[in-house]
């Protein structure tokens, strides 16, 4: 049986996009991870910060470090990381099991500032983020490795982005911010025929999402 543009198969019956073939902890992370749909405003700003730090690398790269970004930034604990000042800062330069930018360090803690702002705002970092999910009608009737290469980034991401910057977030460019609503399930990107499109699906339809009043 041949296999369809964009997905490959190292397990009889089972098909995934072929991006996360390289290893199996990439595999376990398109299964069980990217693009289920997440609330979980600690998860959501750990794949923010995660995110800013992939800029110029690959995210198998940053993959192979999440534990250790995870000890060095306190599990991602948003009130935790807004508290880190230049000592942790130096701290974290120094540490070689992650990216050791100091610009990027600096802005997840930035972040971590302006997290809490959204909370307060929003109630949650999750209320926040999914006003920005796409409309399934600007969306690929069928979701093939063809089109999504020919589709243009999503406008939402564009804006997320925008409102981020405006509210003083750094590192969160709209090729990010697409990434980001990719891996966190406000888009489902898994091709057609992937294993992991229907639970993907499955779960965000599951999903209840409270809107703010207009």
């Amino acid at each position: 049986m041949s296999v369809p543009s964009g997905l490959f198969s190292d397990t009889p019956g089972v098909l995934r996009c072929a991006w996360c073939q390289a290893t199996p902890a990439y595999r376990q992370y398109h299964d069980e991870e990217w693009g289920l749909p997440e609330m979980d405003d600690r998860q959501l700003f750990e794949k923010l910060s995660l995110e800013g730090f992939q800029a110029g690398l690959s995210w198998l790269t940053i993959l192979n470090k999440r534990e250790a970004f995870r000890n060095a930034f306190a599990l991602f604990d948003i009130d935790k990381v807004a508290c880190f000042g230049e000592s942790d800062i130096e701290r974290l330069v120094a540490d070689a099991g992650i990216v050791r930018h100091r610009g990027k360090i600096a802005s997840t803690i930035n972040n971590a500032k302006r997290a809490i702002e959204l909370r307060e705002e929003f109630g949650s970092l999750a209320a926040y983020i999914w006003r920005f999910e796409p409309s399934l009608s600007s969306r690929p009737k069928s979701v093939t490795h063809e089109a999504l290469r020919a589709l243009p980034l999503a406008a939402e991401a564009t804006a997320l982005s925008k409102d981020l910057k405006k509210r003083g977030w750094t590192f969160v460019g709209p090729t990010t911010m697409y990434a980001f609503m990719q891996a966190m399930g406000l888009v489902n990107d898994h091709i057609e025929g992937c294993g992991a499109r229907k639970p993907a699906l499955a779960a965000r339809a599951a999903l209840k999402i409270k809107r703010p009043a207009s």
